[in-house]
């Protein structure tokens, strides 16, 4: 990655950096998203923004078995072979 382009700059304020609202827009960056921060061997860093996901059981609907279920005393046992 040699690019001598400054797309925005930002300044440190003790331990904390913003990030400039176009480079957010651009890259979709919003609350609750992490960025994962790589040191190049050339002393250059990358970031890697890593999307927060929501909604995980949005669509989830519930058990629909014919297995009646109880969490108490289930939960532990799913996907162990008792003998």
């Amino acid at each position: 990655m040699s690019s001598e382009r400054i797309d925005a700059e930002s300044k440190v304020s003790g331990n904390q950096a913003n990030i400039p609202a176009r480079i957010r827009r651009e890259l979709d960056i919003d609350d609750g998203d992490q960025l994962r921060w790589y040191i190049e061997d050339d002393g250059s860093i990358r970031v890697q923004v890593i999307q927060q996901q929501t909604g995980t059981f949005t669509d989830f609907d519930g058990y629909e078995g014919e297995t009646a279920t109880n969490v108490t005393t289930d939960h532990d046992a799913w996907g162990v072979d008792v003998k």
